[in-house]
């Protein structure tokens, strides 16, 4: 049996893709409702995560923040108060990585493996399974879990002890949030002198200059329509992990400051819930 705790977006299409694949899930969120597409499909539910620590072997976390990871591990009813001697906890949750060692060793205590394995991509290959996870602990439980893994992505890396997944995965989504801010700002500068922005948008995307990722918000940006794929306040939040880490490892990051606050600045303009292309709604419409 599999357990999933942390149904959100995410979350929810990558225990469905289990749930697809013939496997036993047990589940539990804050909110039943964002589970009911699982039970209509066979899941079970679980009142507490201490019950789906009683009935599962292996515990997948998809969670916002690191208080909701802690809540769910070592709340009244928290699975690592639960049946987990010798299982597994694997925690796909974007957190410091800090926060990922310190799990690490919390659950050596309770006599439980844990691996860090935040996953890089966003709603829709979370949906068809193309995630790519960046995995740090050891060797030995990721291989036990791949063929899991292997149903939720398309990818898996190894990058070493626990916390180098989940440094890994702050690397990543600062380059995604700088190269976003980058495009938007090109694409505003350009329509300020006069170019079309569907030129200088297909422009851009066919030049070495622009990521690959952003061919996929092309048409969010040419439409002003900015639907939830990755919300902009969770990038936000990512980018406040990443000035956390440069601080604690003394790394002067003047560009990620001034995105993390670019970004700040739209959540606090109300466009927190929006994807993150919407920082170009922001760019655009600030002045």
């Amino acid at each position: 049996m599999i357990g999933f705790i942390g149904l959100g977006i995410m979350g929810n299409h990558m225990a469905e893709n289990l749930l697809d694949n013939g496997q036993e899930l047990i589940v539990h969120n804050r909110t039943k409702a964002k589970a009911d597409n699982l039970l209509n499909k066979g899941a079970k539910w679980a009142e507490s995560p201490a019950q789906v620590a009683k009935e599962a072997n292996v515990i997948f976390t998809m969670l916002t923040n690191e208080a909701a990871v802690e809540g769910m591990a070592f709340g009244d009813n928290g699975f690592l108060n639960g049946d987990m001697k010798g299982k597994l906890w694997v925690d796909c949750s974007t957190v410091d990585p800090k926060f990922s060692e310190l799990m690490a060793r919390e659950s050596e205590a309770y006599h439980v493996r844990f691996l860090d394995a935040p996953v890089s991509g966003s709603k829709i290959p979370a949906q068809k399974g193309e995630l790519i996870f960046l995995v740090g602990g050891n060797e030995a439980d990721l291989k036990e879990i791949r063929p899991l893994l292997e149903i939720m992505g398309k990818a898996i890396q190894y990058h070493g002890v626990n916390g180098k997944g989940s440094s890994m995965k702050l690397v990543i989504n600062l380059m995604l949030a700088q190269s976003m801010a980058a495009f938007s700002e090109a694409i505003h500068f350009g329509e300020a002198i006069g170019l079309e922005k569907e030129t200088v948008i297909d422009t851009l995307l066919n030049s070495p200059t622009a990521a690959p990722i952003l061919k996929l918000k092309r048409d969010k940006l040419l439409n002003n329509e900015f639907a939830e794929e990755f919300p902009l306040e969770h990038m936000h939040k990512d980018l406040n992990l990443v000035a956390q880490a440069a601080y604690a490892s003394n790394t002067a990051m003047p560009v990620a400051n001034a995105t993390k606050e670019l970004f700040g600045m739209a959540k606090q303009k109300g466009l927190g819930r929006k994807d993150l292309s919407a920082i170009y709604q922001y760019i655009t419409e600030r002045e």
